[in-house]
């Protein structure tokens, strides 16, 4: 029996539904996708808790059913519970939304994705070969910034989180470095890729990518707790408090909720929530908001690790599940936050997933585990299994070639 109508809300261990049934919905995956999977990722938080998370939300939505679930706390200080509805800081999940609007200026003939990158920009980078296509899949070899702003992890943060950058002094951050790589020659993550891209958007129109995005995706889908508000520090509404952990994991917690994201802006500082998530990524796979000519080359994606599990195309990343579909979205880091939020491919179920904390490789990992409660109904192995004792080392969106301990 398939759920019509139901809404479900889970709070540590109270669960509330109202259901009526309907026939079983077409199959949008060669094999129909199990269930989700409430305890599978009511298990997730948990671990994700024990391992150093204030708190944990995550919501799925799967045709017209919703499932809302929570644990923990939005607010250590005040003792605030936390709920899935509550805004955050998406971080990486914003190259998404930068992507969109850049696919856009595409499908309007303003851009091309095999042009070099220079033709668009008010100063060029070192390399002419560089094109527009690198840059939105972390192919162009433009050493990331973040990798020295960050290195030490709080003292970076507290250095950078009221100052106010310009793209161009995020650029020449980057440039003062020799590359990664060849343009083209392999996959790299890197911040500055779609900090170029701003730069490029806001070159190309004249136009704020502020105003883009409120134009151009916030309000077509009516995205309401969804904002781009750089350089302004703060979150409105009801919204979940973000907990950065220290270098040495003895030290307190540090509050980062406050801060511009102006070292990350179209790369990394859009705030929304589960509930606009889900509908964003569900739109952008279902061709409401890029035309399907800019849409199939969003989706080519290709194996960035060794066992080819994990994908990424044009700003959007994809993950192969144990149950045999993959799924597309994206991850994001930003002091204070973790997040995943993804969709099938026809944009039937969608999950987005967060943990108010960062600089835990552990917690980043295991909250992964609801990608698999979500879409194949199962729960995670014991928490044993995402251990980072013996040596392990972990990297992150933010600093992505400085290894953790």
């Amino acid at each position: 029996m398939r759920i019509k109508n139901a809404s479900y809300v889970l709070t540590g261990s109270a669960l509330v539904a109202t259901l009526a049934a309907v026939p079983p919905a077409a199959a949008d995956t060669p094999t129909p996708l199990p269930g989700p999977s409430v305890s599978g990722v009511l298990a997730v938080q948990k671990q994700a808790m024990a391992a150093g998370a204030p708190g944990a939300l995550t919501r799925i939505d799967s045709g017209t059913s919703s499932y809302r679930i929570s644990m923990g706390k939005a607010d250590t200080a005040a003792g605030t519970a936390m709920d899935a509805d509550r805004r955050f800081r998406v971080g990486s999940v914003s190259k998404s939304f930068t992507t969109v609007v850049l696919m856009q200026l595409v499908a309007e003939g303003r851009v091309d994705l095999d042009a070099s990158a220079n033709t668009y920009l008010p100063k060029p980078l070192p390399d002419d070969r560089i094109t527009v296509r690198h840059l939105l899949s972390h192919r162009s070899g433009l050493w990331d910034y973040t990798n020295d702003m960050f290195y030490n992890t709080v003292p970076g943060f507290e250095a950078v989180r009221n100052k106010v950058f310009t793209y161009q002094e995020l650029i020449d951050l980057s440039t003062a470095h020799k590359p990664n790589n060849e343009p083209g020659a392999a996959y790299s993550y890197s911040n500055t890729n779609f900090v170029v891209l701003g730069q490029l958007i806001e070159h190309v129109t004249d136009v704020p990518m502020a105003t883009h995005y409120e134009q151009r995706i916030f309000k077509p889908l009516g995205l309401k707790n969804t904002s781009y508000v750089h350089p302004r520090t703060t979150i409105t509404g009801s919204y979940a408090r973000g907990y950065v952990r220290d270098d040495d994991p003895t030290l307190p917690l540090v509050d980062s909720t406050e801060q511009t994201v102006s070292w990350g802006q179209s790369a990394g500082a859009v705030i929304s929530n589960s509930s606009d998530l889900n509908r964003f990524f569900a739109a952008v796979v279902s061709g409401k908001v890029v035309p399907p000519a800019q849409l199939q080359e969003m989706m080519k994606v290709v194996p960035v690790n060794a066992d080819g599990t994990q994908f990424y195309g044009l700003g959007l990343r994809g993950r192969k599940l144990s149950c045999g579909v993959t799924v597309y979205g994206h991850t994001g880091t930003v002091q204070g936050y973790y997040t995943y939020a993804f969709t099938t491919a026809d944009g039937k179920r969608s999950m987005a997933s967060m943990a108010n904390t960062s600089n835990n490789g552990t917690v980043n990992t295991i909250l992964a585990g609801t990608l698999e409660a979500a879409f194949c109904g199962t729960s995670p192995a014991k928490a044993d299994k995402f251990s980072r004792s013996g040596g392990e080392g972990f990297t992150e969106d933010i600093a992505p070639q400085v290894v953790r301990g």
